[in-house]
């Protein structure tokens, strides 16, 4: 009767395995996280930005509100009001236009920024990918030699006990004739 020797071994092997693999994909996941935090990073940008040029637009527009009551509460100032207003006007577009090449700026360098690390996250999990394959072929590689040697120690195991058994039964043999011849 062989004992199976190698069901512990076994055991033990696949459990590192699923624990390798299980690192794996926790790595991964963990770079997508980063990637969708990113990408969120990057929307929030685009929402600070249209947030800001709505109060900038409601600045200017308050301001040719005041101008408009100016107007129409002080007679004979719709000249002056209008030189305002101009200024007003071209000085509210520069802002406008410095905000949005601002944020346009910031937005490219943050998207190439993410890029870069996208491209960086795909390039170490490949190369991860990569490594950990070649430890999960060496892994099952020392598994299957754990394995054949465990399986011959077993068999060396089970041909001693076949040997102890005959050597005890020979050894009874001789004490049976012993004790017949004695008997005798």
């Amino acid at each position: 009767m062989m004992v199976d020797y190698t069901t512990p071994v076994t055991a033990t092997f696949e459990m590192q395995r699923r624990s390798i693999e299980q690192g794996q994909k926790a790595l991964q996941r963990s770079l997508e996280f980063q990637q969708t935090v990113n990408e969120a990073m990057i929307d929030g940008l685009k929402s600070q930005e249209s947030a800001q040029r709505r109060s900038v637009e409601l600045t200017k527009s308050a301001m040719h509100n005041t101008l408009d009551a100016v107007e129409q509460n002080v007679p004979g100032v719709t000249d002056q009001t209008e030189e305002v207003r101009e200024a007003v006007d071209e000085q509210y577009d520069i802002l406008l236009e410095n905000h949005a090449e601002a944020f346009d700026a910031i937005a490219r360098e943050l998207e190439e920024g993410v890029d870069a690390y996208d491209e960086f996250s795909a390039d170490a999990m490949e190369a991860v990918d990569e490594q950990l394959e070649l430890v999960i072929d060496a892994h099952e590689d020392l598994e299957s030699q754990s394995v054949e040697a465990v399986e011959q120690v077993a068999e060396q195991l089970d041909q001693l006990q076949t040997q102890m058994d005959d050597v005890q039964s020979q050894v009874r043999e001789v004490q049976e004739q012993a004790v017949e011849s004695v008997e005798a």
